[in-house]
């Protein structure tokens, strides 16, 4: 499949990618979660990697895949990075949560160009576990997904190095 189709790998990829952070806002909006600092940093990670993966899936050209392998792994690798660090919290929550603030308590007390960055940073608590899905955590998902990116990349990466 992956010699045979590479592009429907990418676009699949990106499919998966756009649906997650779809469910991320759904659940963000509709059932009320807050996302802490680094579920914000896990959605750009998976916002990058979605477009990558799309970019890669418009392209005929395997210089342009095997280029863009490399830099799908990285941002996957940062985003598994950080999914990782934020399990591994919430597996040994340490003992004061330190990630994040309310966001009205940040309007309310912060001056406006002090507040608008403050509110990208989320304002839940990173060792919190707010929703499970088959015993995992958000994280616990992202991170799966992540890490099923970076071998996909690497794969990627390896059968055009295989070729010369």
């Amino acid at each position: 499949m992956l010699d045979n189709a590479p592009r429907r790998v990418f676009a699949f990829l990106s499919v998966i990618c756009l649906t997650m952070l779809a469910f991320g806002l759904y659940l963000q909006h509709s059932q009320g979660l807050e996302p802490c600092p680094m579920c914000i940093v896990q959605r750009y990670a998976l916002f990058s990697v979605a477009i990558i993966a799309g970019l890669l899936s418009a392209s005929k050209s395997s210089r342009v895949h095997f280029g863009g392998s490399f830099v799908l792994l990285l941002a996957a690798g940062f985003g598994a990075f950080v999914a990782a660090r934020q399990s591994w919290l919430q597996w040994y929550p340490p003992e004061v949560a330190t990630c994040g603030r309310d966001f009205y308590g940040m309007i309310e007390n912060f001056p406006l160009q002090r507040a608008i960055p403050m509110i990208f940073k989320g304002s839940g608590d990173c060792s919190a576990i707010d929703w499970t899905f088959l015993g995992g955590s958000i994280a616990n998902w992202a991170f799966l997904v992540f890490s099923a990116t970076v071998l996909l990349a690497l794969v990627m990466l390896g059968r055009r190095w295989m070729r010369r």
